[in-house]
């Protein structure tokens, strides 16, 4: 399928050809019809993709705060691979769209196929031909509503919520700044709503426009523009001045703040809808006493993944608009023909030429705030197949051992996959994702010979000889016991199971079918600096006191990691390194653990007893210093001492004098971990970690939850 696709790093806009994704359950896959361009979000990102280096560092602040503290903590080299590999790969555009569904997953039964829908979201209703949806970011169109109207939904959408935001009522004045794309549809919301509205805007036809929509009056910006509007208000408000103003302009003037103060009367409510400059001019704000609000998107819902993308609804009797309303509410508004849609489309585009309409937008060749891409009309019966196959060059197949991969987001794209594509022994096949682009991305930047989003077509390719499975934690057992059963040898990210029972049905798995070619990606025992310091240690005999100390940093509140419920702790989808580390080092398994919570929440200490009789502890701590090192483990036993700095700095104590080792580069050990895997699959020989080793660390990892439970120390 074609989907419009931009390349952060390089600004390249293209039209790609990209395998469909597949019908998951919780939502409905749907063939696009038409997509609205938002001409400010979408040229916003698009023109952020032309800046250099510097320029998209002075627009994300944030994200330079985060490289920053990257660097201090995993090293130069590797933050840059991380952030180069997020900037040079193809991101999508898009949020708004009109469609027919041509499958329906589990879960979503109350859509069917044929049914016209409207989508949302910046993920999921993307100008591509197929787009898989969640359930509720997707509603039923009313019969009679055309489809390039119903694509507005989502746009529609983010202009109810800000009028929502402003609580207004029957016979309130309201002055709209900005009149772009969203600034029309507040107009037209407010007239609906029963509100006398004024609007202001640097382009004299939106102006125009506007007034209409049912505007009063509508000005420039300047002075005399403003102070005419202003004349207008006072007259039509009995001096009051307004009583709402709704900020939907974008840029870097704090004109538009400046401006609503002077025109709101007392106590008015200011709502930011766009990406305004707020540098509030706290006098004005003060005297007034303002009331400032800000408007997230679509509406309730937006950003929670248990609304978003497991489907579950707020109550009415608690929140009465949600994202899932809004849409429903704004294409029954275009039903009973209350709001007028049709008169902000100003050109509708065929997909095809997405590269050569976002050029001539960006430079405002086109007048006008509505566009649309529409898409060639093909057979609604169902989508193509999810499988895209492209040539490349000719890879070094004889003897070569056949990779494929399911997943391949940023960890496997930066440690992973750059690795094993200058492995003369190792050959890219076939790679599965759950979004297009990953799985086109991959391709290009790695060479995999074809690319899909189903992982069926990975597990049952017999030309392969290894399967990588780096998917979130939740299907990994799922996965890697499908692998082995195809006769695979199978190489998993940690954690292998999350529970009991998924790490039994892999035992049994490989006891049923005597293949046991499995590797977990347990990496850390591989890192140069780490084995040089066990060797400099020496076995000396005995048992050993060990200390890990992870400081492991705040989590981001998006990340899919505070999900326990279906992915686990976090310690579950991360302990496995350590304990698999002290494992390693001691070369005995665990037999017990006890956990204790730590002051914040995610936070674990864990205390390890080994067969060996040596005892290790693992602070697993998130309330650290972000410059802090993130891994420090110290070694005592045996009249020896050692120290392990964040894979920069090793030293050891057997004498009077410490020896002390750096390195240049914090190498965490996959490329070693790579290709020893590799050349065990191509030998036949033992794998690199024994299956008794993988089977203890993870269940010690489990047993950690089971502690926490019961208070009490748990047998491995």
């Amino acid at each position: 399928m074609k989907q419009v696709a931009q390349n952060y790093k390089s600004g390249e806009l293209a039209v790609l050809d990209v395998p469909p994704p597949a019908c998951a359950p919780g939502g409905v896959l749907v063939r696009s019809l038409y997509s609205l361009i938002s001409t400010g979000t979408e040229l916003m990102k698009v023109g952020e993709a032309k800046l250099s280096l510097v320029g998209k560092a002075k627009a994300r602040p944030d994200q330079v705060r985060k490289v920053l503290d990257s660097v201090a903590q995993q090293g130069a080299l590797n933050t840059y691979k991380k952030v180069m590999n997020k900037l040079d790969s193809y991101t999508p555009l898009g949020y708004s769209l009109c469609g027919v569904v041509v499958e329906v997953g589990a879960g979503a039964e109350e859509f069917s196929v044929g049914q016209l829908v409207a989508a949302a979201g910046n993920e999921f209703a993307l100008h591509a031909e197929y787009n898989w949806v969640p359930l509720n970011l997707c509603v039923p169109v009313p019969d009679g509503v055309p489809a390039e109207q119903a694509a507005f939904s989502t746009v529609g959408a983010i202009a109810m919520q800000g009028v929502r935001q402003a609580e207004v009522q029957l016979g309130d004045t309201a002055v709209v700044i900005g009149l772009g794309l969203v600034g029309q549809l507040v107009v037209r919301l407010l007239v609906a709503a029963g509100v006398r509205v004024f609007g202001i805007d640097t382009v004299e036809d939106r102006c125009r426009m506007a007034e209409k929509a049912g505007a009063l009056h509508c000005s420039s910006p300047d002075e005399a523009g403003v102070a005419t509007l202003e004349r207008a208000l006072l007259d039509a408000s009995n001096g009051l001045g307004a009583d709402h103003i709704l900020l939907a302009a974008g840029g870097h003037s704090n004109g538009p703040v400046e401006t609503a103060a002077r025109l709101a009367r007392d106590r008015a409510r200011v709502v930011d809808i766009g990406k305004t400059k707020l540098d509030l001019p706290w006098n004005a704000y003060y005297d007034k006493e303002l009331d400032v609000r800000f408007s997230r998107s679509y509406g309730p819902g937006r950003y929670d993944d248990r609304y978003e993308l497991q489907g579950i609804d707020y109550p009415a009797g608690y929140v009465r608009w949600t994202e899932r309303r809004n849409l429903e509410c704004f294409v029954d508004l275009i039903a009973r023909e209350q709001i007028d849609v049709g008169s902000l489309i100003a050109s509708t585009f065929p997909i095809a030429d997405a590269t050569e309409v976002y050029q001539k937008l960006s430079s405002g060749t086109y007048p006008g705030v509505g566009f649309l891409f529409e898409y060639p009309d093909v057979p609604q019966a169902a989508a193509p197949p999810a499988t895209a196959t492209a040539a490349r060059p000719a890879a070094p197949t004889s003897g070569g051992v056949r990779l494929g991969f399911i997943g391949a987001g940023n960890y496997a794209s930066s440690m992973l996959l750059p690795h094993l594509q200058k492995n003369e022994q190792a050959v890219l096949g076939r790679v599965a994702t759950n979004k297009s682009l990953s799985a086109a991305n991959a391709q290009r930047r790695f060479g995999f010979e074809a690319v899909s989003t189903d992982a069926d077509e990975v597990l049952t390719d017999a030309s392969l000889d290894a399967v990588f499975v780096v998917t979130r934690h939740s299907s990994h057992a799922e996965l890697a016991c499908r692998a082995l059963e195809s006769g695979k040898a199978v190489f998993v990210e940690k954690p292998l199971a999350l529970t009991d029972e998924e790490l039994d049905r892999i035992v049994a798995t490989v006891d049923a079918t005597g293949n046991d070619r499995l590797m977990v990606g347990f990496n850390r025992r591989f890192a140069p600096l780490l084995t040089d310091l066990k060797n400099r240690f020496g076995d000396p005999g005995g048992s050993f006191s060990l200390r890990y100390l992870v400081n492991a940093g705040k989590l981001d509140s998006t990340s899919w990691y505070l999900d326990a419920g279906k992915e686990g702790t976090r310690f579950a989808g991360e302990g496995g390194h350590f304990i698999d580390t002290l494992t390693w080092w001691l070369n005995s398994l665990p037999t017990e653990v006890y956990a204790v919570p730590g002051p914040d929440t995610g936070d674990v200490v864990v205390t390890l007893r080994f067969a060996n009789g040596s005892v290790g502890t693992i602070s697993y701590v998130g309330g650290g210093n972000s410059r802090f090192p993130k891994e420090t483990i110290d070694i005592t036993g045996a009249g020896r001492n050692a120290r392990f700095d964040n894979f920069q700095s090793a030293s050891l104590w057997t004498g009077r004098k410490p020896s002390t080792r750096k390195s240049r580069s914090t190498d965490k050990g996959q490329r070693t971990e790579l290709e020893r895997f590799v050349a065990a699959v191509k030998s036949g020989g033992p794998m690199p970690i024994p299956f008794d080793a993988l089977v203890a660390t993870t269940r010690a990892t489990i047993a950690v939850d089971r502690s926490l439970a019961s208070g009490k120390p748990e047998q491995v």
